[in-house]
């Protein structure tokens, strides 16, 4: 399996915009004002609407024709968007060695993932898992340029803060999205989020993500675009929260290049693993697994503790994320097992 070290973190300030989005300061035609659109008489389309709609809405897309979709990537690919705790790494105010190191695998958005593969019809497709308040910037920097679904693992901020972010897919897919979550999780995104949940009790219609919420129950897969998704029940502290497993729909023709990757299980901020979710982790090859710190955490694994269970799971490679600046990654990555590594903010699984 091939590996990918993304560029320095810093460097993302550097990214230039291609095609017609690099375009629009060169058109001009840029002031120009758009021919209205009759749906926005309404405080918002429906979500059968054309997407153009809304993206009349904004002050840049509506003069530029919609970018290009994706052409299919070699598929199954697997990418870190982010690998550090909720406060992200360097830590605001902080010196200590690992804020201040120059080592990019030491700079971490908050944890995120983002899996792109090519349907059993040949149409390029990715999902995230949770929605960073880093979201922009992960998206920009890997350039997705599609989203259909969203797997949510819980409701706190550094998992689902960045859900504003997906309007622009709406735009460019003109299509709504699919959300996955927990039915605490759903009540917390409707809460947090009213404005994109009840868009017609907004002031002024506005360029709101489409979202297509789906409850997600523990050990209950669903398919999607060729692909199996189970939700595994986990705790986090007190709060139940969701892993993921991923896999190979049954009945649809397997992809070679997945075959290192899959079975994956997504497992973050974990502090345990109840009975009934070990049947649901057996065979897997790829693990993601939270492992915060050295020093005990009542709501999350240990270094140690993730240790134990990953070599309980035996999966063939494992990847620990949502790391705190206590671990630095080229002091403690060397001590970890055969088959275990610390993952790191674009780090890719499969073909890159």
């Amino acid at each position: 399996m091939r590996q990918r070290r993304l560029r320095p973190p810093f460097r993302a300030a550097g990214f230039t915009p291609r095609g017609a989005f690099a375009t629009a300061h060169h058109n001009p035609n840029r002031h120009a004002r758009s021919k209205p659109c009759p749906k926005l008489s309404h405080p918002l389309p429906n979500p059968s609407a054309p997407l153009r709609a809304l993206c009349d809405l904004c002050d840049l897309c509506v003069h530029l024709p919609l970018p290009a979709l994706p052409s299919p990537v070699p598929s199954p690919r697997f990418t870190f968007l982010g690998t550090g705790t909720s406060s992200g790494i360097p830590v605001i105010a902080c010196d200590c060695p690992t804020c201040t190191s120059d080592d990019p695998r030491d700079a971490r958005l908050r944890t995120g993932a983002a899996l792109e593969w090519t349907d059993p019809d040949g149409k390029p497709r990715a999902l995230l898992i949770d929605a960073t308040p880093d979201l922009r910037a992960q998206v920009l920097r890997h350039n997705l340029r599609r989203c259909d679904a969203i797997l949510f693992t819980h409701n706190h901020v550094d998992h689902t803060f960045g859900l504003d972010e997906v309007r622009r897919f709406n735009a460019v897919m003109q299509a709504p999205i699919d959300i996955y979550a927990d039915a605490h999780t759903l009540d917390s995104l409707r809460r947090v989020y009213r404005h994109v949940f009840e868009p017609e009790k907004n002031a002024n219609a506005s360029f709101v993500a489409r979202l297509i919420p789906n409850q997600a129950h523990p050990a209950r897969p669903f398919h999607l675009h060729g692909l199996r998704f189970t939700p595994i029940p986990l705790l986090h502290g007190r709060l139940p929260v969701l892993g993921w497993r991923i896999e190979q729909a049954p009945g649809t023709s397997p992809n070679p290049s997945g075959d290192d990757l899959f079975p994956l299980a997504y497992c973050t901020d974990v502090s345990g693993i109840p009975p009934e979710a070990w049947p649901l982790l057996d065979g897997v090859q790829t693990l993601a697994l939270g492992a915060l710190r050295f020093r005990h955490h009542p709501t999350h694994f240990t270094l140690n503790q993730a240790l134990e269970a990953a070599g309980r799971i035996g999966a063939r490679q494992t990847w620990f994320v949502h790391m705190s600046h206590e671990v630095r990654h080229a002091e403690v990555d060397p001590t970890l097992p055969e088959g275990v590594r610390l993952a790191y903010d674009g780090l890719i699984l499969g073909p890159s």
